[in-house]
């Protein structure tokens, strides 16, 4: 679909510089008084109403151009997608931290309350030795 976009981008380009163009070269309202005394136009390519003619016509099938161009953009914009959903759908849930449990095992001895606090009196835990318990 992008390149359908890329494409109506161009023709609305084209159109646009196309309207501008012809629009810039159309006589005004008052040149036709001029034209009508002795202007000279009447021996141009098209004949004295022939570029008019041509001219707004060319215009008319520019600005057709445009407005069209316009809608398919519009259109090709607003497409949403057919299913709603989120952005974090396709996220991949981040590895929950090993935990340690605490379940006694049958095989081994329970270990001594005061060996697990600091300071508890093992040389292991870092707490004095000498102390009575």
């Amino acid at each position: 679909m992008a390149w359908f976009s890329n494409v109506l981008q161009m023709l609305q380009v084209i159109a646009a510089l196309g309207v501008v163009i012809l629009v810039l070269l159309q006589h005004g309202k008052g040149a036709d008084m001029g034209a009508a005394f002795g202007g000279g136009s009447s021996g141009s390519l098209f004949g004295a109403t022939g570029s008019a003619n041509f001219l707004s016509r060319a215009t008319a099938a520019f600005a057709v151009v445009f407005f069209v161009t316009t809608l398919g953009l519009a259109f090709v914009a607003n497409k949403r997608p057919a299913a709603a959903g989120s952005v974090m759908d396709g996220a991949v849930p981040a590895a929950a931290p090993a935990t340690q449990t605490n379940k006694a095992d049958p095989a081994t001895p329970a270990a001594d309350a005061n060996s697990q606090i600091p300071g508890s009196g093992t040389p292991e835990s870092g707490g004095r030795s000498d102390i009575p318990k």
